[in-house]
């Protein structure tokens, strides 16, 4: 019988934290994690969406149902991936995005009651086609996307964000009578210093999951007050899959096709994003083929998914946020996390459990998490090559320039819609001055030496 060989060079290669398989007691509280954070934005857009057409509490919770079960397939679908067709297979959470909701909302407003939601599923399926058409050429373009370039992009991920765990930390709905009121601001403070608590006073597995810890003790610290709401939980049906076009066939506009073609490409370039930072945080490098096989599952997501009732579909900034903060890279972990919000579509019973956190809870622990992403990209910069007075520069206007929308959110508005659009979004606007500055910099003429290496084409 042949004895096992014990040279060293015949040793398995360790598995990388990515492809790591976490047990059951590890793995489940951090997919709680991801839902909890990415829950609030999953349900942002149907729940905004359905109101501005009408539809009823029942249309409503079908809406959100189908936005759940479309971000878990999804979801799966980049974290587990087809062989070299689709997914980036990074712990990757794909969801409806708040960033289609404007152009969304101005074609329900320009379209006949009844044929609304039709003219966006329309439109939406469309960009779908057009992000798998040029997925593959955006994906080519990554040699313009250096170090310095992403840690711009990666930076203005977590400060643009800002304004939005903000808001919740002062209730979510400002037009509530109790927006910005005291007990809300005292609520997510409280969770806040729970999840630095956590933080600063253990180890090990406890202490990467001190932004579940925070947001279940701030959720049961807001029950005796009143401000943790049951409402959802009574109403909500016990089992409600999607059916196939239950709101109309698809309308094909022009109009509207073109204004959500134009949003699937601040998408495609928040997403790119989204996947190289992502790919800073694991210390596996995003390539071109990684990016091209993430934009294809974002264009399948869009295409697919008004079948069922969901909206245009991209990265989850909140998610970049948790692997960031508690260093848990397992794509498994996020695999769980999109099927459990697989179930949570099918039963929306459970999908009102999760809701019960309330929005200034979510909001101490937002804090943490954009300024997390923020911090991701901080530490890129300073590995890019700021000795340099040309990247600095650099860096300078890019901030400056994705900071605009942020200090000003009416700057724009006298510029044509397709530039809002583009401009509009911290993000984009950011990542288009930085790309056009490292090519006036780093590509246009020559230079005697170079701070921006291109990333790998596979």
């Amino acid at each position: 019988m042949a004895q096992p060989s014990h040279d060293p060079h015949h040793l398995p290669s360790p598995v990388h934290p990515v492809d790591e398989k976490p047990a059951a007691k590890r793995l489940v509280p951090a997919a709680l994690q991801h839902i909890a954070a990415m829950y609030a934005g999953v349900v942002t857009p149907p729940l905004i969406i359905g109101q501005a057409v009408g539809l009823d509490a029942a249309g409503r919770t079908r809406l959100i149902a189908a936005g759940l079960l479309v971000a878990g397939l999804a979801t799966l679908l980049q974290t587990l991936g087809i062989r070299r067709f689709a997914g980036n297979r990074l712990p990757f959470v794909n969801a409806a995005s708040s960033a289609g909701i404007t152009p969304m909302l101005a074609i329900a407003e320009t379209t006949a009651k009844g044929h609304q939601l039709p003219a966006i599923y329309g439109a939406v399926m469309v960009a779908g086609v057009f992000c798998l058409a040029i997925g593959p050429f955006f994906g080519r373009l990554l040699r313009y996307f250096p170090p310095l370039v992403t840690g711009v992009v990666i930076t203005l991920i977590g400060v643009t964000l800002m304004p939005v765990p903000v808001g919740w930390a002062q209730g979510g709905d400002e037009h509530a009578a109790d927006f910005g009121a005291m007990p809300n601001l005292a609520l997510a403070a409280f969770t806040l210093v729970v999840i630095l608590l956590v933080q600063r006073f253990t180890q090990g597995f406890v202490k990467q999951i001190a932004l579940l810890i925070g947001l279940v003790v701030g959720t049961v610290a807001a029950i005796p007050f009143g401000m943790a709401s049951f409402d959802g939980l009574r109403s909500a049906p016990v089992a409600a899959l999607p059916t196939p076009f239950s709101f109309g066939a698809p309308e094909f506009q022009p109009a509207a096709i073109l204004s959500l073609c134009l949003v699937m490409l601040v998408l495609m370039t928040e997403s790119s994003a989204g996947m190289l930072a992502l790919g800073e945080i694991c210390d596996r490098p995003t390539t071109s083929a990684t990016i091209t096989r993430g934009l294809r599952t974002d264009g399948l997501a869009t295409l697919l998914g008004p079948v069922f009732g969901g909206f245009p579909t991209s990265a989850f900034a909140q998610n970049v946020g948790v692997v960031s903060l508690t260093r848990v890279r397992s794509r498994y972990v996020v695999a769980l996390a999109g099927g459990t919000l697989l179930v949570l579509g099918a039963f929306p019973v459970l999908g009102a459990v999760v809701s019960l956190v309330p929005m200034p809870v979510l909001g101490g622990a937002g804090i943490v998490l954009f300024g997390s992403i923020a911090v991701s990209g901080i530490r890129t910069l300073a590995e890019a090559g700021l000795d340099d007075s040309s990247n600095i520069i650099l860096v300078a206007v890019s901030l400056g320039a994705g900071i605009i929308p942020l200090a000003a959110p009416t700057f724009y508005a006298d510029f044509p819609a397709w530039a809002q659009t583009v401009l509009g979004s911290g993000i984009s606007a950011g990542a288009l001055a930085a790309v056009l500055l490292n090519l006036f910099f780093h590509h246009l003429g020559t230079r005697s030496h170079s701070t921006v290496p291109a990333l790998k084409s596979s």
